[in-house]
């Protein structure tokens, strides 16, 4: 049985990628942080559809101590893929924005999926193939004013799969990146409808994305025979910015 775990399963993008994943086949490990109830009902959702396929939830809050993100790891029962769709971002001026937050926005986009590749390391090269994706930004390739620091978040996790991916690649585990433009998601729901016209007018293929039009791309990257693409950030952008 083929097992993925996914970060962020609650969220918009998450959703989504959960239910193509377990279209394709997958069992899956949903993660949340406090979102219990949305979490279990899509694990329901799942069951319904799957019956023969195993759909677990998972809390786990990114701000906790290595402890208990070793302990995490060790309570998992094999996996041979890892997708990161957690994310948050803070919407305004560097100067004004408070060091509690930057720290958070590091420690959430970019440190813990880190120290969790480590830690999950170990069981993902015994799997004769395995994956993991991360949930990239286009603004890791063009950053954004105003979202200073969540673009170098996106930016580090880019470098980071490229320069971890050449380190595990002859161990049949690829790693690497889907970077979404501007997707229909809660984390964007905050902008005004002029500004969400404007975007929208500036992108290429006259739409925002759909979390449908990501997890198609996370999908892909977690087949078998998508053994000879690592190292690689995919922009989805519907033709905006890159």
């Amino acid at each position: 049985m083929k097992r993925a775990i996914v970060f962020g399963a609650t969220g918009g993008i998450g959703q989504d990628i959960c239910r193509d994943l377990a279209d394709a086949g997958w069992s899956l490990y949903l993660h949340y942080h406090s979102n219990s109830q949305k979490a279990e009902n899509l694990v329901q959702e799942l069951f319904a559809k799957h019956p023969d396929q195993d759909f677990m939830s998972l809390q786990l809050d990114f701000a906790t101590g290595d402890a208990q993100l070793t302990d995490f790891v060790k309570n998992l029962l094999p996996v041979n893929a890892v997708v990161f769709a957690q994310g948050i971002t803070k919407y305004g001026f560097l100067g004004d924005e408070k060091l509690a937050n930057i720290t958070d926005l590091i420690n959430i986009n970019l440190t813990v999926p880190i120290k969790l590749t480590k830690l999950l390391e170990p069981q993902l090269m015994k799997r004769d193939f395995s994956r993991i994706v991360y949930l990239g930004s286009v603004y890791g390739g063009a950053g954004s004013a105003l979202e200073s620091v969540y673009s170098a978040t996106k930016g580090g996790i880019t470098r980071f799969a490229q320069a971890y991916a050449r380190e595990v690649a002859s161990n049949n585990l690829t790693v690497n990146v889907i970077a979404p433009g501007a997707v229909k998601t809660k984390m964007n729901a905050f902008f005004s409808e002029d500004t969400i016209q404007e975007v929208k007018d500036e992108i290429p293929v006259g739409r925002w994305a759909n979390g449908s039009d990501i997890s198609y791309w996370v999908r892909t990257l977690l087949d078998r025979r998508s053994s000879y693409l690592t190292g690689q950030t995919i922009y989805v952008t519907g033709g905006w910015l890159l």
